[in-house]
């Protein structure tokens, strides 16, 4: 196998996966490019090992231990995530302390089905969703990422809490909740309303509470932007714009989600990256 083979079979996970992140980094010049491809790929196939598999407690765990194989130089060059994933930290002073605690994120998954506080799923989210912001940090901004964990962080939670809310049906169908207890306790919306799908005005206001908290953080990173080299600018404030615009997808679909899924069009991002993007 050679790097490029290795990179295009990365970047035809993400073309499959997250048409939203790939659209925005493909703004990236090459190298960039191909390093977000790569970490992308290592995401996925953990969130993948939890979602979509019957034994994640023991996959996941064998996963962990081919990492820890892969930061000791034993490197599988035979599977294109970890050849690709070579080079990039072959190129890339590359945060592990992130990777790891993306696999604790995965692990959460398994064992945590209700989520009592936002501070709860705050923490969820750094693990799950930050954590790759913070991956990304020494490829996009290789002199500022020091400046920037911060804004990373912020827009990972963003990220996670507009996938929360998207995603609401779906994942009560897996038999998770991310719907903090405090919130729904706040807005009066049980857990039976929930198992009836029920989109009332309590409904929509705690979704709202927590929409607003998303647009919040986006706010906050994106006010981070101007650390970032110019050639990073253009993708990190498109991956933000475009997914926040899921929420206002959900809003046009009057809070439908539980048997809508809600995305935004191919059309919709053209416009939106149009108008967000010098």
């Amino acid at each position: 196998m050679n790097r490029s083979t290795a990179y295009k079979t990365c970047e035809s996970i993400i073309k499959l996966h997250s048409k939203t992140f790939h659209r925005a980094f493909s703004l990236l010049p090459k190298n960039q490019r191909n390093a977000v491809w790569a970490i992308y790929a290592f995401c996925r196939t953990v969130d993948d090992l939890v979602d979509e598999n019957e034994h994640p407690r023991e996959e996941l765990q064998n996963f962990e231990e081919e990492f820890h194989q892969f930061l000791a130089g034993n490197v599988n060059t035979s599977d294109p995530k970890w050849f690709a994933l070579q080079d990039v930290y072959a190129n890339y002073s590359m945060n592990t302390d992130a990777f790891l605690a993306m696999i604790e994120g995965q692990k959460m998954d398994i064992e945590e089905k209700r989520y009592q506080s936002l501070e709860d799923v705050l923490h969820y989210s750094y693990h799950v969703a930050s954590t790759v912001g913070l991956m990304l940090l020494p490829v996009l901004a290789p002199q500022t990422h020091n400046k920037l964990v911060d804004g990373a962080v912020q827009l990972g939670y963003a990220m996670q809490i507009t996938n929360i809310l998207r995603d609401i049906g779906e994942d009560f169908d897996r038999g998770r909740v991310y719907l903090p207890q405090e919130l729904m306790d706040k807005h009066e919306y049980t857990y039976a309303m929930l198992e009836r799908k029920e989109n009332s005005s309590q409904f929509k206001a705690l979704w709202e509470e927590m929409a607003q908290l998303a647009e919040m953080y986006y706010d906050r990173a994106l006010a981070t932007i101007h650390e970032y080299p110019v050639y990073s600018r253009p993708p990190v404030k498109g991956a933000a714009v475009l997914y926040r615009a899921i929420l206002d997808e959900v809003r046009g679909n009057d809070y439908n989600v539980f048997t809508v899924k809600n995305v935004v069009s191919v059309q919709s991002k053209e416009k939106i990256l149009a108008a967000h993007i010098d």
